[in-house]
């Protein structure tokens, strides 16, 4: 199988983009990446912080998430929600989010606003605010996320549960979100241990690119960002996976319209050469009308609503994971041998190359 996903590659080369990015290093440790692009006269700032719930433990599980929503409930200069208010009034919008490898910060603003940008950022990453009341007040934000999201959701309860199987031992087990006992029960030293390793500056990366001048960009960033101090940054995560020994099932018995299947394989890291092939694969098999899957599934068998079937970046061998919502009165068995029989087809007569 992995032959013919290299033959069906190899048929189709791409054309390298080139792309003059700049690299540098602050003394802090802070790496730097900068892009000038004046197509557009606007500029994306990018904060990418190492962390996630992979750097997490059992008692702290969510806490990398939990900073996502208190990055923007002020710092020292920057009070609660001035961040949003000061960027609005400049032209500019954000968001954020946190995965199991890292928590991503995204500016996207006017080039006039870069100076302002700098600062806000500085503020947040050198001074955050623990005000008890924000903190608790965010505390029922994000199990009110998790109820909305997971709880109440058939879908996210059974992904949840899938994870929490899939692996014995290596932290990936973990919700992003947080167990609920946990989102209890965080301390306020757990949270601020937690955001002084996480945001040390020579534990993040920050990505410009845009209708910038990249001396103009590194100037800035030597004027807020580097006397920022580095700390100590998260410890490695050790673990490893052990190889699974058989077949592992969930089945979760929920009030819910219609059945849900999902279904997991071990796949390795993003950096393993076998990565892009299990990206041909999931296309191959889902993306779109004519992949194989929906074909079968959806059209010929009339078995599903909607499927899909993705494996996603990681730092650490991550998973490739096909979820399928069946139509109603349909046998969750019958649909998955309907799957099984469409890799086994695949295996036994590979791609084509066309």
């Amino acid at each position: 199988m992995k032959r013919a996903f290299a033959a069906a590659l190899l048929a189709a080369p791409l054309a390298a983009q080139p792309l003059k990015v700049e690299e540098h290093a602050l003394s802090n440790g802070m790496k730097i990446l900068i892009h000038e692009d004046h197509d557009v006269p606007s500029v994306a700032m990018y904060f990418f912080y190492k962390i996630g719930s992979r750097n997490e433990r059992p008692g702290i599980t969510g806490v990398s998430h939990y900073f996502e929503h208190m990055m923007f409930n002020g710092a020292r200069k920057y009070g609660p929600k001035q961040f949003d208010i000061q960027m609005e009034k400049a032209g500019g919008r954000n968001n954020a989010y946190t995965s199991r490898d890292v928590t991503v910060y995204t500016d996207w603003f006017p080039p006039s606003a870069l100076e302002l940008m700098f600062d806000m950022e500085a503020d947040r990453i050198r001074d955050l605010s623990f005000d008890s009341k924000i903190v608790e007040s965010e505390r029922g934000v994000v199990y009110s996320e998790r109820r909305s999201s997971v709880d109440n959701n058939p879908f996210g309860a059974l992904y949840e549960q899938l994870n929490a199987t899939a692996y014995v031992a290596h932290p990936y087990q973990f919700p992003v979100i947080g167990w609920p006992s946990d989102i209890e029960s965080w301390t306020m030293e757990d949270l601020k241990a937690h955001y002084r390793m996480g945001y040390a500056p020579n534990n993040c990366v920050l990505v410009v690119t845009g209708a910038v001048k990249p001396a103009e960009v590194l100037a800035l960033a030597k004027k807020y960002l580097e006397p920022i101090p580095r700390q100590d940054p998260p410890p490695p995560v050790r673990t490893r996976e052990p190889e699974q020994q058989g077949e592992r099932r969930v089945e979760l018995r929920r009030a819910a319209a219609l059945p849900i299947l999902l279904i997991s394989y071990h796949v390795p890291e993003t950096r393993h050469p076998d990565f892009p092939a299990l990206q041909v694969l999931s296309a191959l098999m889902s993306s779109g009308r004519s992949s194989r899957l929906t074909r079968r599934l959806v059209d010929q068998e009339q078995a599903a609503l909607n499927l899909n079937m993705s494996v996603r970046e990681s730092l650490d061998p991550g998973q490739l994971l096909v979820s399928i919502q069946l139509r109603g009165g349909k046998d969750p068995a019958r649909v998955e041998s309907l799957l099984y029989e469409e890799f086994e087809r695949l295996v036994r007569d590979g791609v084509s190359a066309g």
